[in-house]
């Protein structure tokens, strides 16, 4: 056993010994016990030895010295700000002296490390999830994957795939995922736009090469939402911030996709001459009288038919209209008056005159409106969907907020909606569907003009099934959706116009890897 003199031996005596007996363990012990490498000056010889065993003077070897006591406070500030298990921030902690802010370094990197192994497995659950902005005039969805849907219903899961949908809502710059999504044909139109700047025309050609790399490079990182500083925490970016959670989490995470409305944009609203707008309308009133007192005139040279008796009406009847239909009383009167107060039949009049009236409105410009979302419990499917009208007064009313969200709700019950209306529909795809069903065995004996009535009868229905508008309602199956948006039209005042949508399925177009247990056990034995 090494002796000590005055806490102070010799170096060089130490290490001779521990090297011709073999045992390092020795000089460990020496440590251990409390001794110190003497700073003293050393002979050239003694200091390569030095270097040789990365050992500095005046203090022992990093990997030889004693790890400093951990107290349980410290770790569970760690465990607090990290949210890693106790035994990894104990470990964290002694690697790094005690060092909170070294320890957080080191665990991200341990993290880091943990989530590129895990990068590659396949991701298929997770959650739909939405973010609409204060005064609904700006909405995400997202769809944020996960290995397991016992980690998708975590909290922790979810506080991060929420702060990713509002991320996007705060990078309006942002338009997809990753730099590796960005459209080749956009970076090769801004390569070539770039290359012809003005700045770069005087350099050479090599440098310009890569003074054009550089800003595209920088143009697509602009756009890729992994790219942005974290709205949590800017220190880090999104695609940082996700590899911590893969790394605290233990499960690949992704973020698949998501949809991004800002109401009205790429709306032109009309900006008319109002005195002309008003010698319009008067002009249209005035024709409109003219017609209906040559119709009255008419009527006088015809026979007289008997009188109609007069319907006394029912107010229980009247506030029952009022309540199912949202019309005014004296039009319910009228109604009711007309249908013999039939509640029913009444309902159908005023749905008549509602149509007519929203026909007249149906060409004034809808800009404003809401944005809103509709995510199904569990999430995993969720809408958004856009609700024009024409002003922001209408739109803050609860009649058209509730139509909104019906709507919204109507995609999501709606699982082959794919169009607000049949309008939208791409005519290549009509007449490549016309194609298929011409070509089926069953119309093979049918005449050419039978078989195209038939056909086109098909095509029809097969495009109804996938627009909004023709769906039954489901608030009320007795009419569609579009009979739905006229009445509303016809209550409110105002045009009334489903902008857009789009629908999220949790997992829909990811292929999920199926495993032999027994083969994946036995390949991590022998592995």
């Amino acid at each position: 056993m090494i002796r000590q003199r005055n806490g102070v031996h010799s170096l060089a005596t130490t290490l001779s010994m521990c090297l011709n007996l073999g045992l390092a363990a020795i000089l460990v012990a020496q440590i251990v016990g409390g001794g110190r490498l003497a700073a003293t000056p050393r002979a050239p010889s003694q200091m390569a030895t030095l270097k040789h065993f990365n050992i500095r003077p005046g203090m022992a070897p990093r990997s030889l010295r004693m790890h400093a006591d951990v107290s349980a406070s410290t770790v569970k500030t760690l465990r607090d700000k990290t949210g890693v298990g106790m035994m990894q921030c104990k470990k964290a902690l002694k690697e790094s002296d005690g060092d909170l802010e070294k320890a957080e370094e080191y665990l991200r990197a341990k993290g880091i490390a943990g989530a590129q192994k895990k990068a590659g497995r396949i991701a298929a659950e997770g959650a739909v999830v939405s973010y609409i902005h204060a005064g609904s005039r700006l909405g995400v969805l997202m769809e944020v994957n996960c290995e397991t849907d016992f980690v998708s219903r975590g909290e922790a899961f979810k506080e991060l795939a929420e702060s990713m949908a509002m991320q996007v809502a705060a990078n309006p710059g942002v338009e997809y995922v990753s730099v590796d999504d960005a459209d080749q044909e956009m970076v090769a139109r801004e390569t070539e736009i770039i290359k012809g700047m003005e700045d770069l025309k005087s350099k050479p050609e090599n440098i310009r090469d890569q003074i054009t790399a550089g800003r595209v490079a920088k143009l697509v990182k602009e756009k890729a939402l992994l790219e942005q500083a974290y709205i949590m925490d800017p220190t880090k970016t999104v695609s940082q911030a996700l590899v911590e959670a893969i790394g605290k989490l233990g499960e690949n995470i992704k973020i698949r996709r998501f949809q991004r409305f800002n109401l009205g944009e790429g709306i032109e609203k009309k900006v008319g001459d109002l005195a002309k707008e008003v010698e319009e309308q008067t002009a249209a009133m005035q024709a409109e009288a003219e017609a209906k007192k040559t119709e009255v005139e008419e009527k006088v040279e015809e026979k007289p038919a008997e009188e109609k008796p007069k319907v006394a009406v029912n107010a229980k009847a009247v506030k029952e209209l009022r309540d199912k239909t949202g019309a005014g009383m004296m039009d319910c009167k009228k109604a009711l008056a007309a249908s013999d107060n039939d509640v029913q039949a009444a309902e159908e009049y005023l749905r008549k005159k509602g149509i007519a009236g929203a026909a007249k409105k149906a060409g004034r410009t809808a800009a404003e409106g809401l944005v809103v979302e509709y995510i199904h419990p569990g999430a995993r499917m969720g809408v958004i969907l856009e609700l024009n009208c024409e002003t922001d007064f209408v739109a803050r009313g609860e009649k058209f907020n509730e139509l909104a969200q019906n709507l919204a709700m109507q995609v999501a019950a709606n699982p082959e909606v794919e169009f607000v209306s049949t309008d939208e529909i791409d005519p290549k795809a009509k007449e490549r569907e016309f194609e298929i069903e011409m070509g089926r065995e069953d119309l093979a004996n049918k005449p050419e003009n039978i078989r195209a009535q038939i056909v086109q009868g098909r095509v029809d229905k097969i495009f109804k099934e996938r627009a909004l508008l023709e769906q039954d309602y489901i608030m009320d199956t007795s009419k569609t959706v579009g009979d739905a948006v006229k009445e509303a039209i016809a209550s409110i005042g105002e045009n009334i116009v489903v902008r857009r949508f789009t629908k999220f399925k949790l997992g829909e177009g990811i292929e999920k890897k199926e495993d032999n247990f027994a083969e994946e056990v036995a390949a991590q034995m022998h592995g």
